[in-house]
């Protein structure tokens, strides 16, 4: 019997209802567009999570989780495959033609993805959400069960076209339920059998059209008026480029905050499923963001995509990331390793029990990090690298370098400097450390990139490109 399934059986009352082959399941919670710091677990004081602050204290919370590009399907597609844009090609949104219609290709087939490793392991995989990696009408990826959206992007969570059964329907109500339902759904059908629920919520989706409509959900009349210390005031940015329509609004504000309370309920709903169906201590559940989000810290709304040059903010970058089962995973601990999506993967496969099916072509930077969720130190280095077409960046635990193909470049003292106000970049005393981090990052992307998606290089995108 494997570690993963032993520590399942604990306490042996609570699991007495399963085979003693029976692997945990997996339920992995993916939301759209959502910084850490508007969590009550990550501390912020004027939206309402308790659901997923519960999931947080019943599990272990990363301080320092960092997405390895900061918009939707190059980040989908490195949680599913652990490879980074310059490796599995999707370095920006995808555009809708490969989405649907005669050029709609699924943008993941040529590698071997999270759900084809557990599908051949003997789970059941379902989608219940957002995909936006190309051919979202069909099946794919070792999921069997699949309710998704016809696009990527988000302008309404109301009166939406959704794809179910093969074909395009509307869906009268709130997109955020129906994922939730349909995730009960699925969970309630395969309850006797291992399986993995890919929950991809494309809430909060906090930009866009979206932010001028004032929230329908229930939680639109709570934050009606509220004052929101957590989003700060400040000036916009020059390098702003996209959502300056409703940078420092009242409005944008309170649509945040009710969309992310409305992704809380569904938390909360698929919590109680598991206790229900007595799932509970079976059950891996990973709660995560694709990439992170700002809302006017530093004069700054969005992510990276949203300014000019790409951005690599802290805040940009920063998701949250929790994960729970109760007897495998002390309750209530942090952990402050910096971590990266591209070790999700790995460190997943390797809980489960699975470590020897990671793919081993192309080789994935990540690393597994296990230990972590069983309350041990894993041996470990603070060091991350992010990525978005012509700008890349390194980040240590005292530092962050960013590069661009043509300039600017950005240096910042992240001890002293964590807000990263003071570009360093060519100031007497820092060429030493420039010099080191440009290294380092050119040796990890040397290493790791595949040359024919390598936009450094002269590769391509399988999306379009937005800057050179």
């Amino acid at each position: 019997m494997n570690a993963a399934i032993r520590c399942c059986l604990l306490p042996l009352v609570a699991a007495a209802s399963f085979a003693a082959d029976r692997p945990p399941n997996l339920v992995f919670i993916l939301t759209d567009n959502q910084g850490a710091w508007t969590l009550g677990c990550y501390g912020n004081r004027d939206i309402r999570t308790p659901h997923i602050d519960r999931l947080a204290a019943e599990g272990v919370r990363f301080t320092r989780a960092l997405s390895s590009n900061p918009v939707c399907s190059p980040t989908r597609a490195t949680f599913l495959t652990g490879l980074i844009p310059s490796q599995h090609g999707v370095h920006s949104f995808l555009d809708p033609k490969y989405m649907m219609g005669p050029e709609a290709y699924n943008t993941l087939r040529e590698f071997t993805s999270l759900g084809e490793v557990l599908r051949d392991a003997g789970y059941t995989c379902g989608l219940s959400g957002k995909w936006h990696l190309g051919e979202n009408l069909k099946p794919s990826e070792g999921f069997s069960f699949w309710i998704t959206k016809p696009d990527g992007h988000t302008t309404e969570f109301y009166d939406q076209n959704i794809i179910e059964n093969g074909a395009v329907r509307k869906e009268a109500g709130y997109t955020t339920d129906l994922w939730t339902r349909k995730g009960i759904e699925f969970i309630e059908q395969n309850k006797e059998r291992p399986f993995f629920l890919f929950l991809a919520y494309n809430g909060p989706y906090v930009l866009g059209q979206l932010m001028l409509n004032p929230p329908r959900n229930r939680h639109a009349e709570y934050y009606k008026g509220k004052t929101f210390t957590s989003f700060p005031a400040d000036a916009m940015h020059p390098w702003q480029h996209a959502n300056k329509n409703f940078h420092n609004t009242q409005n944008a504000r309170e649509r945040t905050a009710a969309e992310v309370s409305g992704v809380d309920d569904g938390v909360g709903e698929i919590m109680a499923t598991l206790r229900r169906l007595g799932l509970d201590n079976n059950t891996l559940v990973a709660y995560a963001s694709d990439q992170g989000w700002m809302g006017g810290q530093n004069g700054m709304w969005g992510m990276g995509d949203h300014f000019r040059p790409i951005g690599a903010h802290e805040l940009m970058m920063q998701i949250p990331l929790i994960f729970r089962q109760p007897g495998c995973i002390p309750a209530g601990r942090t952990s402050d390793i910096m971590v990266s999506n591209y070790d999700f993967m790995p460190t997943v496969l390797s809980y489960l029990g699975l470590g020897a099916k990671m793919p081993q072509a192309p080789k994935s930077p990540g690393r597994d990090f296990a230990a972590a969720l069983r309350g041990e130190k894993p041996v470990w280095e603070n060091v991350i690298f992010y990525e978005m077409e012509s700008t890349r960046a390194v980040r240590t635990e005292d530092w962050k370098y960013v590069a661009r193909v043509k300039g600017p470049f950005e240096l910042y003292d992240m001890k002293r400097d964590p807000q990263e106000r003071f570009n360093l970049f060519g100031q007497p005393g820092t060429e030493e450390k420039k010099a080191e981090l440009a290294t380092r990052l050119d040796a990890f992307f040397n290493r790791y990139a595949d040359p024919q998606y390598d936009i450094w290089k002269g590769g391509r995108s399988k999306a379009k490109l937005h800057t050179q």
